[in-house]
């Protein structure tokens, strides 16, 4: 079966030391997405600029329709300076007043979100109200059965405890990395272990599934009262660009097509230590790896 994935939010180039790379988290998701079979589409934005016209170019030769990705007249296309660090771990500088600040819910987008099947956004994109207001307006166009994945994504000063608990209370489903863990248990003034801060994000925000990714340390996974822990896989990291958005679409689509828990989660991993095995966020996915073991 194939499933609808709708996911929203920033499109930009990553400036690399090693050159630029096709990112954003929306765009990185929806590509992983449509790589393990699903009609995947992101709605961003671009400039009418060189940047945006090779964006557009880029997502059909991956195999990505374009026609959620307006072009701005006036903003240019949003771009990225990245610096990986000593451990693989990329250092990101997020430029602003770029085209994706201005992302549009027009009809056709609207039109999908309707039928989606599962739903990606973040908090990024909603540092401007504009986008913010484009961003919750398409996530809440979304069935009531749809999954509602609130991949997180806290990236320098552009983010707010509005925007967290208000996208929160928009998701049924959150991920998230150890990294990020301790600024939500501040926020919403979570105690205890790992596992009873996640169980008290789950009941606070009635969410169906709650992920946790710990890079090399594999990941902890909730969903319906129980839980899955792996423990991550040994690869020679190239970079880890890209690696999270691809296990949140492992992860979406195999809870899309209610697989086993464990299996849900080994096959995320997977995903996601082969992309930090290569370049780049988006690198030519496996065929062992488009069909999960279960």
């Amino acid at each position: 079966m194939s499933f609808k994935i709708l996911a929203v939010g920033e499109i930009l180039w990553d400036l690399l030391p090693s050159g630029k790379q096709l990112g954003g988290a929306p765009a990185n998701f929806a590509y992983h997405a449509h790589a393990l079979g699903a009609e995947a589409r992101v709605v961003s934005r671009v400039g009418n600029d060189p940047l945006g016209r090779e964006i557009l170019d880029r997502l059909r030769a991956l195999g990505l329709p374009t026609d959620g990705v307006g072009v701005d007249a006036t903003a240019l296309t949003g771009t990225v300076s990245v610096e990986l660090a000593t451990d693989g771990q990329p250092r990101f500088t997020i430029h602003e007043n770029v085209a994706w600040d201005r992302l549009v819910a027009d009809e056709k987008s609207l039109a999908f979100a309707v039928h989606a099947d599962a739903v990606c956004f973040g908090s990024l994109a909603q540092r401007s109200e504009s986008s913010r207001g484009s961003i919750r307006k398409l996530v809440a166009a979304t069935p009531t059965t749809a999954l509602r994945v609130f991949d997180i994504n806290l990236r320098q000063q552009f983010y707010s405890h509005e925007i967290v608990e208000e996208s929160l209370r928009l998701a049924n489903v959150l991920k998230f990395n150890d990294t990020e863990l301790p600024v939500l248990a501040a926020m919403f003034g979570l105690g205890g272990g790992v596992r009873e801060q996640l169980a008290a994000l789950a009941q606070r925000f009635g969410l169906r599934a709650v992920a946790l990714t710990r890079g090399a340390h594999g990941s902890l996974l909730l969903a319906g009262g129980a839980w899955s822990e792996h423990p991550g896989l040994t690869v020679k990291v190239a970079d880890s660009v890209g690696a999270g958005d691809a296990f949140t679409a492992a992860m979406a689509l195999g809870l899309l097509a209610d697989h086993p828990l464990d299996g849900i989660n080994r096959h995320a991993n997977e995903v996601a230590a082969y992309v930090c095995s290569q370049p780049g966020a988006t690198p030519p996915l496996l065929q062992s790896l488009r069909k999960p073991t279960i």
